[in-house]
């Protein structure tokens, strides 16, 4: 499982939401698949930042899949139930937090609220597998794990990506995950300083 935490690398996010929610507001469903959601801050920081920027009837159309391959109880115990230490929430920006999380009774946990959660949806998946989750997905994000493969794994489990992508569906990596040179012609850069790319239309 790799170590990530809310609000990380809020620039790519941010971008993120800048770029492919208003292409993607026209659709029935605002599908999204987080690759790689370690124990979970990253969709549900997605999630969070969505909200800040749509109605409730817009948010009520976003349906995160976030997905990772941990076995252990902690993907049951933590994530699916949204419950993090105070340690792992002291970073979220004030009004952020206060609008989102609840405080758990007898514990120093707190837990996200039911609207955030509810757009979030975990299941343990191995990407390797060169399995889709499911396709015609407006935004793929994969920001921790690529790194972990070879280069060859990279471009196997990216041209998955590719084909689990509605034509003009986004694409995001890490900043020092670049894209490969076989899959250039497949997609677009969206922006110059991040990783972000845009599926070209078939």
């Amino acid at each position: 499982m790799a170590f990530t935490y809310f609000f990380r690398d809020l620039h790519t996010l941010e971008l993120i939401c800048n770029h492919a929610i208003p292409e993607l507001w026209s659709k029935p469903t605002i599908k999204i698949w987080d690759a790689g959601c370690a124990m979970g801050p990253e969709p549900y920081t997605l999630a969070m930042l969505l909200r800040e920027r749509l109605d409730q009837g817009g948010f009520e159309r976003v349906k995160i899949q976030a997905t990772d391959i941990d076995g252990s109880d902690l993907f049951d115990q933590i994530i699916c139930q949204a419950e993090y230490p105070r340690e792992q929430v002291q970073r979220i920006p004030a009004e952020i937090f206060e609008k989102y999380f609840i405080k758990v009774e007898n514990r120093d946990f707190y837990r996200l609220n039911d609207e955030i959660r509810g757009a979030v949806s975990f299941q343990k998946h191995n990407l390797l597998t060169l399995r889709s989750i499911g396709n015609d997905f407006g935004l793929i994000v994969c920001k921790n794990v690529l790194l972990h493969f070879n280069e060859q794994e990279r471009i196997d489990v990216l041209r998955m990506f590719h084909d689990s992508l509605m034509d003009g569906g986004y694409l995001a990596m890490e900043q020092t995950q670049k894209l490969p040179a076989e899959l250039a012609d497949q997609f677009e850069a969206v922006v110059s300083n991040a990783q972000i790319y845009q599926k070209r239309c078939q």
